[in-house]
C-alpha cells in the first residue's frame, strides 16, 4: 500500500553539512552517522509533532534515526499561468515558519530534517513538465524553500498528481531527469530523495542521464513489504528494501515480528536504508528495539 491518503494531500538550520560525492550530491551518510543501515522517518505533520523522532537513543546514547521527513507540502497547478507550483498547507506553514522550534532541535541533535513533496490532484506532477524550463523553475522553488527554512534536502513523492487534470498533460521521459539535474545543481550538498512510486518512477532516464546520478537516496514504498527499488545508477547503500509503517490499527502496519525479519534481511542483503513512516506521540521504544537489536545490536530508549 502506497504512504499516503488524500487527507494528507489537502490543498495542501541546516546543521553538520555532509560531505559530497562525485555525483554532486552527499556521499553515504553511513560515514557520517558511523551506523549502516540509515533509519529514516516520515513524519505527518499534519496530526504529529515531529521533534517526537528526537526523543528516540540508541542505548549508546546516539539518536535512532538520522533523517526525519516533514510529510508533506504539494506540488500545485495554477490554471490561471498554467505552471506548476510549490504549496504548503497550514500544518506545514507552521512547521517550517517555527523552524527555531520544530526543525532546528532535531538538527542540533544531529538528525538532518528534509521535506517530502506530494502531488495535491490537480494535474501537476513531477513527470509531466512541458519543458526543461519549466522543470528548473519549479526546481527553484524548491531550492528556495530548503534555503529559507533551513533544511538539509527534498524528497519526491509522486502521488496524488492526477496527471492530465485541469488540461495538464500525461507523463514524459524527460520530466523528472529534468527536475531532479536543476534541482542537484542548486542544491550541491543537500540530499535529494526519491520515494519509488507514481509515473516518475518508469522515466528514471532521459538523454544519457539517470536519476539515479542525481539523488542520493530511493526506497520502497509499500509499507509492510520488502522490495529494494530499481533505480539507474544508484547502489545498494543508498536504497533501502524495507518499508515499515509504524501506527498500529492501519491496514498497513508493520508488525513486531515482521520488523524483525526486514531488519535481518536489510543487513544481510547490505541495503544503506531502513525506512519507518508514520511516527505519534506514544512511546514505541520496545517496537523500534525489534529492528535496533538488529541492525545496530543496541535496545532502543525513549526520552527528551
Amino acid at each position: 500500500m502506497i504512504s499516503c491518503n488524500s487527507e494528507r494531500s489537502d490543498d495542501s538550520v541546516n546543521s553538520n553539512d555532509a560531505s559530497v560525492s562525485v555525483k554532486g550530491g552527499m556521499a553515504s551518510k553511513v560515514a557520517d552517522f558511523g551506523k549502516k543501515p540509515l533509519s529514516i522517518m516520515y513524519v505527518e505533520v499534519n496530526n504529529n509533532d515531529i521533534r517526537e523522532v528526537g526523543k528516540y537513543k540508541l542505548a549508546d546514547g546516539k539518536q535512532l534515526f538520522d533523517v526525519a521527513i516533514i510529510f508533506a507540502a504539494n506540488i500545485n497547478y495554477n490554471t490561471s499561468t498554467r505552471k506548476a507550483y510549490l504549496h504548503f498547507n497550514d500544518q506545514v506553514t507552521n512547521v517550517l515558519s517555527n523552524k527555531t522550534t520544530y526543525i532546528k532541535p532535531l538538527q542540533d541533535k544531529g538528525i538532518k530534517v528534509m521535506l517530502s513533496i506530494l502531488g495535491n490532484h490537480q494535474g501537476a506532477g513531477f513527470a509531466n513538465f512541458p519543458s526543461q524550463a519549466a522543470a528548473k523553475d519549479f526546481a527553484q522553488e524548491l531550492a528556495n524553500a530548503v534555503n529559507t527554512y533551513g533544511l538539509d534536502g527534498i524528497d519526491f513523492d509522486d502521488e496524488y498528481a492526477n496527471y492530465g487534470a485541469n488540461g495538464t498533460s500525461q507523463p514524459n521521459q524527460s520530466s523528472f531527469v529534468y527536475l531532479v539535474t536543476a534541482l542537484r545543481e542548486l542544491l550541491p550538498n543537500k540530499i535529494i530523495s526519491f520515494y519509488n512510486i507514481g509515473p516518475s518512477a518508469s522515466n528514471l532516464s532521459y538523454n544519457g542521464v539517470t536519476v539515479g546520478s542525481k539523488v542520493d537516496y530511493a526506497w520502497n514504498p509499500y509499507y509492510s513489504t520488502y522490495s529494494a527499488p530499481n533505480i539507474p545508477g544508484l547502489d545498494s547503500a543508498h536504497k533501502g528494501a524495507a518499508a515499515v509503517n509504524v501506527k498500529p490499527g492501519t491496514s498497513t502496519y508493520t508488525s513486531a515480528s515482521t520488523v524483525t525479519n526486514y531488519a535481518q534481511r536489510t543487513k544481510n542483503d547490505g541495503y544503506g536504508v531502513f525506512l519507518y513512516y508514520d511516527l505519534g506521540s506514544t512511546n514505541i521504544a520496545s517496537y523500534f528495539s525489534n529492528a535496533t537489536n538488529v541492525l545496530y545490536g543496541q535496545s532502543t530508549v525513549y526520552g527528551n
